[in-house]
């Protein structure tokens, strides 16, 4: 894999980071939140861990069982996908 891609996906996972921090700011402050289908978007195209790292920090989105769910399969799909990457001949 390139410089490229790990750089990409540095990237993303900081960018899911931050949009969790955002979105529990406006949050806070009763402004317009973050769709749900962001956070999760940015989780699903290789922000997971960034995503999972946001959401413990931030405390955010730890008590919505639908929003966990989804998350917990964006993550088991992502680690199927590595667990295949590496095991394949």
């Amino acid at each position: 894999m390139t410089a490229a891609f790990w750089f990409a996906l540095a990237a993303i996972n900081l960018a899911a980071f931050a949009a969790f921090g955002i979105d529990k700011r406006r949050a806070r402050l009763g402004k317009r939140r973050l769709r749900e289908r962001t956070l999760l978007g940015l989780a699903a195209l290789g922000g997971m861990a960034g995503a999972y790292l946001g959401r413990w920090r931030f405390r955010h989105k730890t008590r919505k069982v639908s929003f966990s769910a989804v998350l917990h399969l964006i993550a088991a799909g992502q680690l199927a996908i590595l667990g295949w990457m590496f095991i394949r001949p």
